[in-house]
């Protein structure tokens, strides 16, 4: 096999997911000690307004988007004048970035109202500007992405996490432990303990300014231009990315909408909201190998030709992105009760949504690597019909599963639904554009990690130096088949010419 031979498209693919996920991987990971943070500082109700109004947020952020993120990669990618589509993408998200701003202020107490926050209309205004900032910020990130700049785009990107977590903790530890000694401190100007778990939104708000301040060079550093012709184009072709954004928001975040709606009151629906939210966040091992992943693999599979090459390398990434993605769940459904001791123990109950959270993740993993054909095709409709398809199913599970099992049944749903979009994804894919993907050999790691998980199941009541010995020899024994079925492909892979 030729390609094996040229190592250029591996190595570069590896070493921009090695930054990009350092990146990733290190912001991500201490933005993720907020989770533990607030666990601790909130009761699991307080904490379920977080993950409620985050989860309503993540609507606007994709719909406020409206796939121009990467309708700039494909058009950037394509253009003789990459500034030009650059340069109409951000005057574009500057206009209804600003009109949503402002629609919001004018309306605010309205919707406050409307989504059972009527005391709190101050709350709108704070991530309508988040939103509006946050959604402009992307194209100058996707910029240093295309341009192949991934230690600024990190930086930049690790700066912004770092500010939000030391606002969190100047506003909602330091801030009380100064006024609590000392009443009359000055602090008391620029805190109110009324605020409460605001601050976790004015933390936010004040990061993603900064940031927006931090990105000004690469923002003017452009001629602007605006091409009504070319916007029309990006327009039609992000729109079905957009309805897979808005399907796939429903599909990982409706949840945490509706568990208020759908659980009666005197069952607390926000304590539930809470102890879910945080346990899902559990998973974010597997998310942030995924996030570091696409970073990486979306400009790279974009600035690749039409080599007869390609499938097989879309093979070989797949396989290997299998692999990393079940180490990483048996690692945390293995050693899940020494992850559980940096949450409170008022959200242990929902511990049991993990493994089911982790799978789900990286069906979703899968999915969106095998969906790169749609993309090359510009058959960006298929990924609307499969998104679409899955929202459908997550929404009919959720309103089926949540009054009877809570929030287990979300669980339940975003399983089923990425599940059933990864098979759709292949099957379409290998008709529009067949990549000889091993399915023997990555059907063969998921039943033996499935199996793993399950024997370690009945290991869970031993004592604790049995229990976590027989699950590291069974992440070993996972370990060495990977080894032995991959060792000599990995040789070619990594031996060696330039």
């Amino acid at each position: 096999m030729k390609f094996f031979g040229t190592l250029n498209p591996f190595r570069k693919l590896a070493g921009d997911t090695a930054i990009y996920g350092m990146s990733s991987i290190i912001g991500r990971f201490l933005n993720w000690w907020l989770v533990p943070y607030y666990s601790f500082i909130f009761a699991p109700e307080v904490y379920g307004v977080v993950t409620n109004l985050y989860a309503m947020v993540s609507f606007f952020l994709v719909l406020l988007a409206y796939g121009m993120e990467t309708s700039f990669f494909r058009y950037a990618s394509k253009s003789d004048d990459p500034e030009k589509v650059y340069s109409t993408s951000l005057i574009s998200l500057f206009f209804t970035s600003t009109a949503f701003i402002l629609l919001a202020a004018t309306f605010k107490n309205e919707i406050a109202s409307f989504i059972r926050y009527p005391e709190h209309p101050e709350y709108i205004l704070w991530f309508a500007i988040i939103l509006g900032v946050d959604v402009f910020s992307n194209i100058p990130f996707a910029r240093l992405r295309l341009n192949n700049r991934p230690v600024k785009f990190a930086v930049l990107k690790i700066v912004n996490i770092s500010f939000n977590i030391g606002f969190n903790l100047f506003f909602l530890s330091l801030c009380p432990d100064l006024i609590e000694k000392n009443p009359d401190s000055v602090v008391r100007h620029i805190y109110s303990p009324e605020i409460g778990v605001g601050y976790v939104f004015i933390s936010n708000l004040l990061a993603s300014l900064i940031t927006l301040v931090l990105l000004l060079p690469e923002i003017f550093r452009v001629s602007f231009q605006f091409d009504k012709k070319l916007l029309r184009q990006m327009l039609s072709y992000g729109f079905p990315i957009l309805i897979v954004g808005l399907a796939g928001m429903v599909n990982q975040n409706i949840d945490k909408v509706l568990i208020p709606f759908l659980i009666p009151e005197d069952q607390n629906p926000m304590y539930q909201v809470g102890v879910y939210g945080a346990n899902y966040k559990l998973a974010v091992l597997m998310n942030m190998f995924i996030q570091a992943f696409r970073y990486a693999f979306e400009p790279f599979f974009f600035s690749r030709g039409e080599s007869k090459e390609d499938p097989q390398v879309y093979a070989t990434v797949m396989k290997y992105f299998v692999i990393f993605g079940l180490v990483i769940f048996l690692g945390m459904v293995l050693y899940i009760d020494i992850f559980k001791i940096i949450i409170s123990a008022k959200y242990h109950e929902g511990l049991k949504v993990v493994p089911i959270i982790l799978m789900a993740n990286l069906f979703f993993g899968v999915y969106f690597t095998l969906s790169l054909w749609y993309k090359l095709k510009d058959l960006t409709r298929y990924g609307a019909y499969m998104a679409l398809i899955g929202a459908a199913i997550t929404l009919v599970l959720n309103f089926l599963l949540i009054p009877v099992l809570g929030y287990m049944g979300s669980a339940i749903a975003i399983f089923t639904c990425f599940f059933v979009m990864m098979i759709l994804s292949y099957f379409w894919g290998q008709k529009f554009y067949p990549v000889p993907y091993n399915l023997k050999r990555m059907g063969t790691y998921f039943v033996v990690a499935v199996v793993i998980f399950a024997i370690s199941l009945f290991t869970s009541s031993q004592q604790e130096i049995i229990k976590y010995s027989v699950h590291t020899i069974l992440l070993l024994m996972f370990a060495y088949l990977v080894y032995k079925l991959e060792k000599r492909q990995l040789k070619r892979l990594f031996k060696g010419n330039n």
